[in-house]
């Protein structure tokens, strides 16, 4: 019985691989089912064991890729080495990697701009790292890293805004964009903006203390 699990439980990660690939080439509308299925090496009976119908197997991805979301926020919000800026720094730069590793994280982004899944965003990954960057920016008032009026709220929607916006730019440039670059910029200068003197000047003389790594992500499903 084990066993047997195990291997329903590796056809459904396949299936849900092999359908994040597609749906991040092909989008929503566009995208075979049998070309999933040659991708997955599973059966059509296996796909339909595990899901219902292509809407159901997008889902599946949309919901891999909030679990790929909540993983990267909430490892880097139990950070107590780091000020919170630098925390929010090393957050964002794991979710340009991956933006430009993870087929998931990939899939998710293509799909939320379709018209199906509109109704998606709003619970999908985009509100959880919004939640953590209004935590961390919270904090960063406190540790008078952001100085008192800094609006927490003001400062999430900006960036917020400002990283997904860069997200579609790197997708109509010619040629690989770096997106943690992108990311980063983005960052400084809306923490230029509202960030004390302080930490300003230590910023300039030392920069960001941590970034992300690619081995310390889990890309399996």
């Amino acid at each position: 019985m084990a066993r047997q699990q195990e291997r329903a439980r590796r056809t459904r990660a396949a299936i849900i691989r092999s359908a994040a690939v597609e749906f991040g080439k092909s989008g929503y509308a566009a995208a075979s089912l049998n070309r999933i299925l040659e991708g997955s090496r599973a059966t059509k009976g296996a796909m339909y064991f595990h899901f219902d119908s292509k809407e159901d197997l997008a889902r599946a991805v949309l919901e891999a890729a909030v679990d790929r979301y909540r993983t990267s926020t909430e490892r880097w919000l139990t950070r107590t080495d780091l000020g919170p800026l630098d925390v929010l720094h090393g957050m964002i730069d794991e979710i340009a990697l991956r933006l430009e590793n993870d087929i998931i994280i990939q899939a998710e982004f293509r799909l939320i701009i379709e018209p199906e899944f509109y109704r998606d965003i709003q619970a999908g990954g985009g509100r959880i790292l919004g939640r953590a960057i209004r935590q961390l920016a919270v904090k960063a008032t406190e540790h008078k890293q952001l100085r008192p009026d800094a609006d927490p709220d003001r400062f999430t929607r900006t960036l917020a805004a400002a990283l997904a916006g860069q997200r579609y730019i790197a997708d109509v440039l010619t040629g690989p964009a770096d997106l943690r670059a992108r990311f980063a910029e983005a960052l400084e200068v809306i923490v230029d903006a509202t960030a004390t003197p302080e930490w300003t000047e230590e910023f300039r003389r030392i920069g960001w203390r941590v970034s992300a790594r690619l081995e310390d992500l889990n890309l399996g499903l």
